[in-house]
């Protein structure tokens, strides 16, 4: 009976770590990324926000642009005191990058980016 048992948690204990490499660099990212209009600013942050979603979470992400003379009280909201700022919601912890985001480097650091792996061997 013993035996059995100590398979079971062996077989349990294999079953997590392979859902655990399958999940790798699957997180969803909810994204909020907050303007001022169509200034030059704004639409910087706006395309350099799309480019590095769509270069490094394709398929993993939500982003929504606020535009805070349309949505004053969703800035009030979240404490916005410049923008553009990008918030990013989830995953956890919640982070915040100011600027147009063109430093792609310190966005990535900024907001915890990690790329989607792609894992040989592992179906």
């Amino acid at each position: 009976m013993k035996v059995k048992e100590e398979e079971a948690k062996r077989n349990d204990a294999v079953e997590s770590f392979e859902r655990a490499v399958q999940e790798l660099g699957t997180e969803h990212y909810v994204l909020r990324l907050y303007v001022t209009g169509t200034t030059p600013k704004s639409m910087r942050a706006i395309e350099n926000i799309k480019k590095i979603c769509e270069e490094h979470l394709e398929g993993r992400y939500e982003l929504e642009v606020i535009d805070i003379y349309q949505k004053p009280a969703l800035a009030i909201g979240e404490e916005i005191i410049a923008v553009p700022t990008l918030v990013k919601k989830l995953p956890l912890p919640l982070r915040r990058v100011i600027g147009d985001l063109s430093a792609t480097v310190q966005v990535h650091f900024g907001m915890d980016v990690k790329p989607k792996e792609k894992h040989k061997g592992v179906s």
